[in-house]
């Protein structure tokens, strides 16, 4: 691969105050052509005359609102996070160094179709143009935005990155950064198990007035993304959530149709092991019979350190095929991935004008998005669903979970599956559609696609709580409104507890009357034995369930029994068959112990330690056990709660939620669109702003707000109507 980064780490940016004049002209006219009109929440609705007008817009709105987030999203994408945040950042810039590569990002650029070229120009001239008009913002590296930057992030979703399987023992054994901190990855099995998302999509025949309808709802870090609405003459009219520093609509919808994306464990990425050959100073690797050379570059990996910027230089490997990202049992790893791509980007800004079913189609026809599974619904009355989007063929006979010989050239990829060969269902008889990160297979109920007509790497998920409980609550239901589809969402029912807690009582029942456990647990035991296994902010039975399943977990993995392929289902059945009845009455009566050494009593209400609060607007906002909260019923995904509040507790005596529910929004298409929303907390990222909190009580309640659609709703409740650098 050619140079990537390497240039950038000492690169002198210009301020943006010295923007020479001609450029500050030009900025100034686009912004003639831009209005920002914000509503009584401060969403912004952006409107311009061309599309670039819009992006143009959309960044500098962004801007005003976290200017630190679309950076940071940069400085992650460029692999130079170590810079600021120091050397526990410096295996993830050298992947990222490894995968990105910024000489093919400029040529990409410089081919790009010119209406593409346009928005990439206005995507750089709204973000320099609000650094220009804002010199109290001083950027942690980034002074000046390029406009090929996007071709960096051509995903918006929330691990659009794929690895493989890439472990960081493995990393480090092929590139052993002295003294640098390990924490590129989190355990696989609570990442693939406790985040995620959930979309439902609703035919006209399930639906109350006969139109489609669609619950978006992404669980991601809290304030990951915006909502905005962008307008444009050009026929751009597209409502949702943008990934901070894109300028596309991710999951959202315009007034013809709406898309929400699950993160896809679709297999798009592979590991190949390679036999390494050393003569001299040559290193080559072994394919077929014969010899092919390694190739190395210098690069310099900077990091922060005591407040100074020092440097590791470190030789990276490379073939024509992809980089070598590590080495296992003495073999090295090259990784073949497609996580960013020009096409990536044409895909994800064409789908936000798609006008029908047959155009949108057209657009995921590009195959250019590796991470995500889509949900659709149309004013048509179409609901569809495809799992995956890129996905490599492969020939038969090799086991694509795990590392295959990169030495064979049977092993290599065969181009790409058509779209109508991916894992795909379009309107149903059952007049539903849902994913919750779960298998494809199921859908509409379960074993509603056949499995064996697909190869098994297009669909490796098993099923999770989440997925079991909304098929069986979207199979009850005849009638759907916008409101129903938000109680589903907001349904707060741990069915986990289903298959956990049976043994549990089980095994209290069985207790001999002279069992200590048989009096000091029998109110602990009555509570759980009567509770309706709902989460609630006033329930004590969700604090003794859910502190005792994270119990049980802790002291399951810690005898070796955790296998991270397993689905949710399998895993937490076989635990709760597993554990034996007295070690799990241990370990409640250990909790009913922490609870009274902790809090004084046993009896504490979820919502008394489960809360949200937002008293910062910093990255790292951290969080006060003495400052304003707020209680939160809801729980983790883990427990298949189908509203996701996963909590901190990190040097606090409650738990404060960090991931998530974020934008969540349900959709009505009809003659005229109808749409409801929520994000969390607030849209602004200044305490002193009035949207900072002001959707918190909403959001934890579930209360939606009205989505304005239509300008002459928006402007009817329009706080700011401005351009941008008023």
């Amino acid at each position: 691969m050619k140079s990537i980064f390497s240039f950038l780490l000492f690169f002198p940016l210009a301020c943006s105050n010295s923007t020479p004049d001609p450029a500050i002209s030009h900025y100034e006219e686009q912004a003639a052509r831009v209005t920002i009109i914000r509503d009584q929440f401060g969403v912004p609705h952006i409107y311009g005359k061309t599309d670039a007008d819009a992006v143009f817009g959309l960044m500098y709105a962004q801007c005003e609102e976290s200017f630190e987030r679309v950076e940071r999203n940069y400085i992650e994408k460029m692999g130079r996070m170590a810079e600021i945040e120091g050397e526990s950042h410096l295996y993830s810039d050298l992947v990222m160094r490894l995968l990105y590569d910024t000489n093919q990002v400029k040529q990409e650029y410089t081919e790009s179709p010119p209406w593409l070229k346009k928005l990439l120009d206005a995507f750089a001239d709204g973000i320099n143009y609000y650094l220009y008009k804002h010199p109290d913002t001083k950027p942690l590296l980034i002074k000046k935005f390029e406009p090929w930057f996007p071709l960096l992030f051509t995903d918006g979703a929330f691990i659009p990155l794929q690895t493989g399987g890439l472990g960081v023992e493995d990393i480090r054994n092929l590139y052993a950064l002295e003294n640098a901190p390990t924490s590129f990855y989190v355990d696989p099995f609570m990442k693939k198990e406790s985040l995620g998302s959930n979309g439902f999509a609703i035919a006209p025949s399930r639906s109350a007035t006969g139109n489609a309808l669609l619950y978006i709802n992404p669980h991601v870090s809290f304030y990951f993304r915006t909502e905005a609405h962008m307008v444009s003459e050009e026929g751009l009219n597209a409502y949702g959530a943008v990934t901070w520093g894109q300028f596309f609509v991710f999951q959202g919808f315009n007034e013809n149709c709406g898309w929400m994306h699950t993160s896809s464990q679709a297999d798009a990425t592979d590991l190949y092991e390679h036999t390494i050959v050393r003569r001299g100073d040559s290193i080559s690797y072994i394919y077929e019979k014969g010899l092919k050379p390694v190739l190395q570059k210098q690069v310099l990996l900077a990091y922060n350190k005591n407040n100074s910027i020092s440097t590791k230089k470190i030789t990276q490997y490379y073939t024509t095929q992809g980089p070598f990202v590590g080495s296992r049992k003495g073999r090295w790893l090259k990784l073949k991935e497609n996580s960013r791509s020009l096409n990536g980007l044409i895909q994800s800004w064409q789908r936000t004008k798609a006008k029908n079913i047959d155009e949108f189609k057209e657009f995921l026809a590009l195959r250019a998005n590796a991470s995500t599974n889509t949900l659709y619904a149309d004013g048509q009355g179409n609901i569809a669903y495809w799992h995956g989007n890129f996905i490599p063929k492969r020939s038969k006979g090799f086991d694509w979970s795990g590392p295959v010989d990169g030495s064979l050239a049977s092993t290599e990829w065969q181009g790409a599956h058509a779209l109508e060969e991916i894992v795909q269902v379009q309107n149903p008889a059952q007049g539903w559609i849902q994913n919750c990160n779960s298998s494809p297979f199921h859908v509409s109920g379960m074993h509603t696609i056949d499995a064996k007509k697909y190869p098994a790497y297009m669909a490796p998920e098993g099923e999770n709580f989440r997925s079991q409980f909304a098929i069986r609550e979207l199979a009850k239901e005849k009638s759907y409104t916008s409101d129903k589809l938000i109680d589903l969402g907001y349904n707060n029912y741990l069915s986990l507890f289903d298959t956990l807690l049976p043994p549990l009582l089980k095994a209290y029942d069985g207790l001999p009357m002279s069992s200590p456990y048989k009096d000091s647990l029998a109110a602990p035991v009555k509570m759980l034995r009567d509770w309706d296994r709902r989460s609630t902010a006033t329930s004590v039975a969700t604090t003794l369930a859910i502190e005792w399943a994270y119990f049980m977990m802790n002291a399951y993995r810690q005898e070796a029994k955790v296998d991270s392929d397993e689905d949710q289902l399998t895993y937490f059945t076989r635990m709760a068959r597993e554990v034996p009845g007295s070690k799990q009455l241990s370990l409640l009566k250990e909790v009913i112990n922490g609870l009274v050494r902790g809090y004084g009593n046993w009896k504490i209400g979820w919502g008394e330690i489960n809360r949200y609060q937002r008293t910062s607007g910093d990255y790292y906002p951290g969080f006060d056990d003495n400052k304003p909260s707020l209680p939160v019923g809801m729980a983790s995904a883990l427990f298949g709660s189908l509203p996701a509040f996963e909590a901190s507790w990190n040097k606090t005596r409650k738990g404060y939620g960090v991931a998530g529910n974020s934008f969540v929004a349900v959709v009505e298409f009809g003659k005229r669109v109808k749409a409801k929303s929520i994000v969390t907390g607030g849209q602004f990222f200044d305490p002193s702003s009035p949207h900072f909190v002001d959707q918190a009580a909403m959001f934890v309640e579930g209360k939606f707000k009205e989505v304005l659609f239509y300008k002459e709703d928006v402007q009817k409740q329009a706080e700011r109507t401005y351009h941008p650098g008023e």
